[in-house]
């Protein structure tokens, strides 16, 4: 057990002193024939003194209670599984040896799970990086690392598991925006990656006190909430719509300009600058238009 900075005690698992639950229980079964064997043999007849048959007795009283003793002392550790030993409030160690135990019954067995547990958090509602209001959601997969510290440095280690999950979860939130509509950070809907290690670091540096690690932690619900979803969701496509037309004049000055090198290149017609400006503007509105465009023959020369 050690001091941190602000003075509680840390504990720290070490191991058992437990013995063979089987040798223990062979040694139970021989003692409870040998005394079913021994005792009728010395039990006093009628005539007996007194003092003979309290003797008898007396003997018989501290069989009894030495079988008893040796029967409360069994325990059974599963797979991963740990029992804290504790000695009248004193830690004696940790036992994780698999299978049948024996300790003295005097010797407390708290037994802890040391297998992965699975939470689903509840959907909380926070402000992200910029104010927005969003409901955020997430799912932990932990298990009990140090059993000392689960047991003796926070008072319910579950309970601290899943407040600690929550206060995570808003405060990686807040970090970023949910949506960066310029492209330049880090956001919450985009960058799911950088979004999941920092609450796994998160999570593991709040809850090393309990002796908790998370081994997997990732966003399972992100929404803007019903309050300005609606208004969120506009943006959403106008900021779309303004992506696909730039998309769609990178490309159409393209061709244009592919189409007057052709046209240019192989003779084909000879071009002056009212002309040139007249034909791109003529293939820029086909080619940026919404509509399907309706092209009319020209017999003659415009001038």
């Amino acid at each position: 057990m050690s001091v941190d900075l602000s003075g509680m005690k840390t504990s720290r698992e070490s191991a058992a002193t437990s013995y063979n639950g089987y040798i223990m229980l062979l040694i139970l079964v021989v003692a409870v024939a040998a005394l079913a064997f021994i005792l009728p043999g010395m039990a006093p007849y009628d005539g007996a003194p007194k003092a003979v048959k309290i003797g008898f007795v007396g003997m018989l009283v501290v069989s009894l209670i030495g079988v008893l003793v040796l029967a409360s002392g069994f325990f059974m550790i599963q797979p991963n599984q740990a029992a804290v030993i504790t000695l009248f409030g004193e830690y004696k160690g940790s036992e994780r040896t698999e299978g049948l135990r024996w300790v003295w019954p005097w010797m407390g067995k708290n037994k802890i799970s040391a297998r992965a547990h699975n939470i689903h958090s509840e959907r909380v509602k926070i402000n992200d990086l910029r104010g927005n209001p969003i409901e955020i959601a997430c799912n932990v997969v932990w298990r009990v690392r140090d059993t000392a510290q689960a047991s003796f440095d926070v008072d319910d280690y579950k309970e601290f598991v899943n407040i600690q999950i929550e206060a995570g979860l808003r405060t990686v939130g807040s970090r970023h925006p949910y949506d960066d509509f310029e492209g330049e950070e880090v956001t919450l809907r985009g960058g799911a990656e950088v979004v999941n290690g920092e609450l796994l670091e998160e999570l593991n540096d709040r809850l090393k006190v309990a002796g908790v690690m998370v081994d997997e932690a990732g966003l399972t619900h992100l929404a803007y909430a019903s309050e300005i979803a609606s208004a969120m969701l506009k943006r959403q496509q106008a900021d779309a719509i303004i992506a696909a037309r730039a998309k769609i004049v990178l490309g159409a000055v393209g061709m244009v300009e592919d189409a007057l090198t052709k046209l240019s290149e192989d003779g084909i017609v000879d071009m002056d600058a009212e002309r040139r400006a007249t034909m791109v503007s003529n293939l820029m509105v086909v080619l940026c238009g919404e509509k399907e465009a309706h092209p009319v023959i020209n017999a003659g020369s415009i001038y």
